[in-house]
């Protein structure tokens, strides 16, 4: 079975720069483009991997984080936060709020594929 990446990513270059990533692998790709939007598909796809923006419209990949791990039925999903919020700290808050890896934007695309490869192996 095909494993379903959901990317919650509201810029359309980041997004692309994922979708060419995920296009070299056998994996599916589900977007959404706010935080809401992002739980919501969470629940309805039950994706294997989620990759979180934290800076989104809507409701911020933090709050989405939480809403997602606090949900009996998704809480198992891996969630890899996917940000420009890169100061002390922030790595921190991101994984407190539920997220189990963290990657900084400007990302490596191999770094990033490797992450993916390591959570859905």
């Amino acid at each position: 079975m095909t494993k379903r990446i959901l990317m919650v990513e509201d810029t359309e270059d980041n997004r692309q720069i994922v979708r060419d990533l995920v296009a070299t692998t056998d994996y599916e790709l589900i977007e959404a483009t706010d935080g809401a939007a992002g739980v919501a598909a969470a629940a309805t796809k039950k994706p294997d991997l989620i990759l979180m923006d934290i800076q989104l419209p809507v409701m911020d990949g933090y709050e989405a984080a939480r809403r997602i791990k606090a949900d009996p039925v998704l809480r198992g999903i891996p969630i890899i936060a996917v940000t420009s919020y890169a100061l002390s700290g922030d790595e921190a808050k991101a994984r407190a709020a539920g997220c189990d890896e963290y990657i900084a934007k400007p990302f490596s695309p191999r770094q990033l594929l490797a992450k993916i490869h390591e959570f859905l192996a």
